[in-house]
């Protein structure tokens, strides 16, 4: 049975939109010319493509439903994917590809002597691992193969051989950890027990939608009040600046801990509303992207304001008072697709340091439920284990790893985005 959290749909109507904007671009030729430098330089595709890989496992953890065997909790289509890893649970810490715990219990023995011994995991076999890794590169190879003869024979170019080779290599490695997973835990288990591999693309949802909701909650905020400030002046740019300045003036990690703290003490009196433990930390989560945005929009209404101030004084934007048009039209033909390179770079910058500043936010104990995955709750459960000796260094590892993909690729393909829509806009002045 289906079931749909808040933030599930305000992700797929934030798909659909952006999905039809993109279409609707591509119909314009000089537009589909502007959008083809992007795939000018190998580093923007490989970019682009491990962008959407992340953006699709998102996805698929988005689309929920409730089983039968397990009522009032509720599976994702991800995890369906990652049995049998999305429901195993060892009974504390194992390193990569261990067969036998981290961390040794006291036992006795036949006689009555207590000893200390690493007891062996639970859902883990010994297997060989070489003829796994065989079994997938194969099936990847095929695969490839496949594609390329298909699709990619008659039609050389270097920019289909890159995104082909990019394509390639993310197949190889899945096809390679579904042979492994069943047997493995690939990146060991943390405290509790549950795979640190699967606990990092759970989080995958998590950083998405921190990234993308409080980004498009912070944008009407930004545009709106920085053009409006830069082009009326007077009392209107008077009042849009005490805002944002009351505003950047109150410490954001205090509004969020009082929302947080309100929020908990607003659940706990009426916890029969939630069917499901999960609706509780998508509430939790939505809050939290309402505050980030909230208190999170005064820097980009501040640049924008100030590019606003300069462009008003331009010729083309003096011809068209000349012509009669009113300011809100001058605004938005003239003053918005000006700056929407510096919009696009900008929310960028802002999803990369959203995806990072929920892990300082759940370190501080005012993120995400502490039951919902997410890089942060891993990096504040990891910075205990790191004094331990010996260290237990892969749970940090396995954050790290995707919070750093996720950033480094949304980071080089903004800046794609930057050059075409900057190249827009100077044509268009």
């Amino acid at each position: 049975m289906p079931v749909i959290l808040w933030t599930d749909a305000l992700v797929f109507m934030l798909i659909t939109i952006s999905t039809v904007a993109i279409a609707t671009s591509l119909y314009n030729k000089e537009s589909r010319n502007k959008w083809s430098i992007i795939m000018q330089q190998p580093s923007r595709i490989v970019a682009m493509i491990f962008l959407l890989a992340f953006i699709l496992i998102g996805v698929l953890d988005c689309m929920h439903y409730q089983t039968q065997s397990l009522p009032g909790t509720l599976r994702s289509v991800l995890d369906w994917l990652l049995m049998p890893i999305s429901y195993e649970r060892e009974s504390s810490y194992s390193a990569p590809f261990a067969t036998h715990e981290f961390v040794a219990t006291m036992v006795k023995n036949t006689a009555g002597d207590i000893t200390w011994i690493n007891a062996k995991l639970l859902y883990v076999d010994q297997v060989l691992i070489w003829p796994l890794i065989a079994i997938g590169l194969l099936q990847a190879f095929l695969i490839s193969t496949c594609i390329y003869y298909i699709f990619l024979r008659r039609r050389s170019s270097k920019q289909l051989l890159v995104a082909f080779v990019t394509i390639g290599f993310l197949l190889t490695i899945l096809l390679i950890i579904r042979q492994l997973i069943p047997h493995y835990h690939i990146f060991g288990t943390d405290k509790i027990g549950v795979d640190v591999f699967y606990a990092s693309l759970k989080s995958i949802r998590t950083g998405l939608i921190i990234g993308t909701l409080t980004t498009m909650i912070t944008l009407p905020f930004a545009v709106l009040f920085g053009a409006m400030a830069g082009y009326f002046r007077g009392w209107t740019d008077d009042l849009v600046q005490y805002t944002y300045i009351t505003l950047s003036s109150i410490p954001g990690v205090l509004l969020i801990a009082a929302a947080m703290l309100s929020l908990d003490v607003l659940v706990s009196r009426h916890d029969n509303a939630f069917v499901y433990m999960e609706q509780r930390s998508d509430i939790r989560l939505l809050l939290l992207c309402s505050i980030l945005g909230l208190t999170s929009w005064t820097s980009l209404c501040r640049i924008l304001r100030a590019e606003t101030l300069k462009l008003r004084d331009q010729e083309y934007i003096l011809s068209a008072k000349v012509m009669g048009l009113r300011g809100i039209k001058i605004i938005t033909k003239h003053i918005l697709p000006n700056l929407t390179h510096i919009i696009i770079i900008s929310l960028v910058l802002d999803f990369s340091g959203l995806v990072l500043a929920e892990a300082v936010l759940s370190y501080v104990g005012v993120g995400v439920d502490p039951t919902m995955f997410s890089w942060g709750n891993m990096i504040n459960g990891a910075r205990m284990e790191m004094g331990r000796d010996p260290i237990i260094w892969w749970s940090l590892l396995g954050a790290f790893a995707f919070m750093f993909t996720l950033v480094l690729s949304a980071n080089i393909f903004g800046d794609a985005v930057r050059d075409v829509l900057d190249s827009k806009g100077a044509s268009h002045a």
